[in-house]
């Protein structure tokens, strides 16, 4: 039996901006997926901690070293540029694996730097 279990977390980054007029997705600096382990396209869970809002969408790469996370589409009406948000990724793995599954956390700075 396959279960979910979490894979990586950015934990507590800071919305730097917000598209509205896209076409949907979070736009991640490229530092930040390396070091979470994210690839571009991949599903993501956004909590909102301001505002307690949780949505799925897809991964877009960043300029690396830009300190962006954007939320794009219809997402940018969940949150407000300053709001805290965590980003979570979870993986398909076989129950009595997932026992040993080491998620990648991490804990980013004021300006969304590693």
């Amino acid at each position: 039996m396959l279960i979910s279990v979490l894979k990586s977390k950015i934990h507590r980054a800071r919305i730097t901006e917000t598209e509205l007029n896209y076409i949907g997705s979070i736009t991640i600096d490229e530092d930040l997926m390396d070091k979470a382990d994210l690839i571009e396209g991949e599903q993501v869970l956004i909590c909102n901690v301001n505002n307690g809002e949780r949505s799925e969408t897809y991964v877009l790469k960043g300029e690396r070293g830009s300190g962006v996370i954007c939320l794009n589409g219809p997402l940018a009406r969940k949150a407000e540029v300053g709001d805290i948000v965590i980003v979570l990724s979870y993986g398909l793995v076989e129950k009595d694996k997932a026992k040993n599954i080491q998620p990648k956390i991490v804990f980013p700075d004021e300006n969304n730097r590693a």
